[in-house]
C-alpha cells in the first residue's frame, strides 16, 4: 500500500477492543454496537453472541500472501464458516470477541485494512473480475480500482458520510459489478476513457444511475471520486437514515439538477485539487515473465472444452472459475490453494479474483497448472442454477428475514434429484430482505425474503422477481410475480426446469420464447 494505513488507523484499534468488550459484557445494545463496529468491517451476528469480520479486498484481488493469511487465520482461530460476498470480499464468521479483535489487527498488519468494510463509510471498491486478462475488455481498469480504494480510505478520518458509498469499475459491457447503478460507477470504453454514473442503487426505492461524465480521462478518476464525496456530503440526507443513500439525490435534486451540481463541483475540483494519476501497468514482473515464457503456445483445446477454464489474453495462460455453492468456501480451500500455488511457475503471479456472484477465478496459470486447479476445485457448482447467489441470510444477519442459504440448498438438492439439464434454469439471486444484497431486483429470477399468510397461518416465504437485467444498455428491474412459501420454492423450480427441458432449449431461450408461461407456472405457487 502506498499509505501505511495500519499506522494511520492503529490508534483506532484500542477503541474497537474497548467497545467490543463492552458489547459482549452486555453494556451496550446491538444497534449501538452496530453503529460503531461496522466502521471496522465487523458486525455482531444474530443473537449477539458471535461476530463476523469482512476483509476489504480492493478489486476483489487476493495475492498469495493474503491467501496464506486467510488460510492461517482459519486454522489458528478454528473458523467454521467462510463466505464470499457480492461485493468481492471474504467474510469470516462465528468469531468470539477476542478472536475478532485479534483478527482485525492481524489483517491490517497483512495489508488487509477492514476499516470502512461496513457502516457509513466508503466500502470495498469493486472491479470486473477478469480485468487485465480478458481479450474482450476495453482496457484494464484494475489499476484505477486499486488507486480508488487507496484514496477512499483517506476519507475515513476526514469526512462523515450520510451512509455508505459504493464505487466500482467495469472493463466493458459485461457490467457484472453494476457500474451503471452503484453510488459511483466507471464504465470503460473502447476509446480508452470512462463514462461515469452516480446515485444508483438497489433495495428500497431502487434507481439506475445518472450519467454525470462522458469520456473521462482515466488519470482524472480521483477528481470524480472527490466530487462524489462532496456532492453526497453537501446534499445527502443526514436526518432520515432510510433516505440517506445517494440514489435519493435523484429525488431531492432531480436528474438534471444532480448533473448540474456534479459538473460544477467537478470543475471546481479539477481547478483546485492535484489528484492526477500516473498508473503503471498492473502486471507484475512475475506475470510478465510467466507470459513471456509461454508466448506463442497454442491454446489447449482439451482444457477449453471445460466451461470452467478460460484462455487469458496472455498467450499460454489460463483462468479457472470456481463457484462454491452459496459462496460458502470449504474451510481447507485457501490452505490447499496456497500449497498448490507456491510450487507453481512464478507463484507470485497466481492470484484470486473474486466475482460479484460469490465465486472466483484463479488466474495466470499455465495449462498444467489450470488442470491442477480444476481438480482442486472439483466441488464447484456444476450447472447454471448451482451458480446462484444467496446472501448470508437470517440465520446470521441481524436484519435478515429469509434464510437465504438454506433455501438455496433445498432448491439445489431438489433440482439435482430431478436430473434436469444443466442449462434448464438460470442462476437465481436470493436476498433475505429488501436490502437486495444479492441484487435480486436485476436478476433473471430473484427472490426476496418475507412472510406469506396462508390458511395454515403465516409461513416463511420469498417474493419472486422475473426478467431483471444488469446488462449495460438494457438494465431493468424484474417484475414481482408474487410470493411463494419456502416449502414450495423447490417444487416451483423443479416444475419450471422440467417445462424448459421438455422444449429441449436453454432457459434463456425459453424465457425469450415463452415469457408468459413463466408467469403461469409461478401463479400456481403464488395463489
Amino acid at each position: 500500500m502506498k499509505t501505511n494505513y495500519y499506522q494511520e488507523f492503529k490508534e483506532d484499534l484500542a477503541e474497537f477492543r474497548e467497545i467490543t468488550q463492552k458489547f459482549y459484557r452486555k453494556e451496550i445494545t446491538v444497534p449501538e454496537y452496530k453503529g460503531f463496529s461496522g466502521g471496522f468491517g465487523s458486525y455482531a451476528q444474530r443473537g449477539g453472541e458471535r461476530s463476523m469480520l469482512r476483509l476489504r479486498l480492493a478489486g476483489g484481488e487476493i495475492d498469495l500472501e493474503k491467501v496464506k493469511f486467510i488460510a492461517d487465520s482459519i486454522q489458528k482461530y478454528h473458523i467454521d464458516l467462510v463466505h464470499l460476498t457480492t461485493c468481492q470480499t471474504v467474510q469470516l464468521h462465528n468469531l468470539t470477541a477476542k478472536t475478532v479483535c485479534q483478527l482485525v489487527e492481524e489483517a491490517w498488519q497483512c495489508g488487509i485494512i477492514t476499516r470502512g468494510g461496513g457502516g457509513d463509510f466508503p466500502r470495498n471498491v469493486m472491479c470486473s473480475p477478469l480485468s487485465g486478462i480478458s481479450a474482450d475488455e476495453c482496457f484494464d481498469v484494475l489499476p484505477y480500482a486499486k488507486e480508488a480504494g487507496e484514496y477512499l480510505l483517506s476519507f475515513i478520518h476526514k469526512v462523515k458520510l450520510p451512509r455508505k458509498l459504493k464505487v466500482c469499475f467495469s472493463n466493458g459491457a459485461e457490467n457484472t459489478v453494476h457500474a451503471t447503478f452503484r453510488d459511483l460507477g466507471f464504465v470503460a470504453k473502447e476509446n480508452g476513457k470512462f463514462d461515469v454514473y452516480c446515485a444508483g442503487g438497489l433495495g428500497i426505492k431502487p434507481k439506475f444511475g445518472v450519467k454525470v461524465v462522458t469520456d473521462l480521462e482515466p488519470q482524472k478518476v480521483l477528481y470524480v471520486i472527490k466530487t462524489m464525496v462532496d456532492v453526497f456530503t453537501e446534499h445527502g440526507n443526514y436526518e432520515k437514515r432510510a433516505a440517506s443513500r445517494s440514489r435519493f439525490l435523484q429525488e431531492t435534486l432531480g436528474v438534471e439538477g444532480l448533473q448540474k451540481v456534479f459538473a460544477e463541483k467537478l470543475a471546481q475540483n479539477l481547478a483546485e485539487e492535484r489528484l492526477d494519476l500516473t498508473v503503471q501497468d498492473i502486471a507484475s514482473n512475475d506475470l510478465e515473465a510467466k507470459a513471456a515464457a509461454h508466448k506463442g503456445e497454442e491454446r489447449r483445446k482439451d482444457l477449453l472444452e471445460n466451461n470452467r477454464i478460460f484462455a487469458q489474453k496472455q498467450e499460454g495462460l489460463y483462468a479457472v472459475a470456481y463457484s462454491p455453492i452459496g459462496g460458502a468456501v470449504a474451510l481447507d480451500f485457501f490452505e490447499r490453494l496456497y500449497f498448490a500455488a507456491k510450487n507453481m511457475e512464478y507463484p507470485q503471479a497466481v492470484k484470486i479474483r473474486l466475482t460479484p456472484e460469490q465465486g472466483m477465478y484463479i488466474i495466470n496459470l499455465t495449462a498444467d497448472e489450470a488442470a491442477q486447479i480444476l481438480e482442486l476445485t472439483k466441488d464447484s457448482a456444476q450447472s447454471v442454477f448451482e451458480r446462484s447467489t444467496a446472501c448470508i441470510g437470517a440465520d446470521i444477519c441481524q436484519v435478515g428475514i429469509g434464510k437465504s442459504q438454506s433455501v438455496l440448498e433445498a432448491c439445489v438438492t431438489a433440482v439435482r434429484q430431478a436430473n434436469l439439464p444443466k442449462d434448464a434454469l438460470p442462476a437465481i439471486h436470493i436476498s433475505g430482505c429488501p436490502s437486495s444484497c444479492s441484487a435480486h431486483q436485476t436478476a433473471r429470477i430473484g427472490l426476496r425474503g418475507g412472510i406469506k399468510q396462508t390458511p395454515d397461518g403465516a409461513k416463511p416465504a420469498f417474493a419472486v422477481y422475473d426478467n431483471g437485467s444488469e446488462k449495460l444498455g438494457s438494465e431493468q428491474m424484474g417484475d414481482e410475480l408474487g410470493v411463494i412459501t419456502v416449502e414450495d420454492l423447490p417444487r416451483f423450480f423443479v416444475k419450471l426446469g422440467q417445462r424448459v427441458a421438455e422444449e429441449k432449449i436453454s432457459y434463456e431461450e425459453y424465457a425469450a420464447k415463452y415469457p408468459e408461461q413463466i408467469k403461469e407456472i409461478a401463479a400456481e405457487f403464488t395463489a
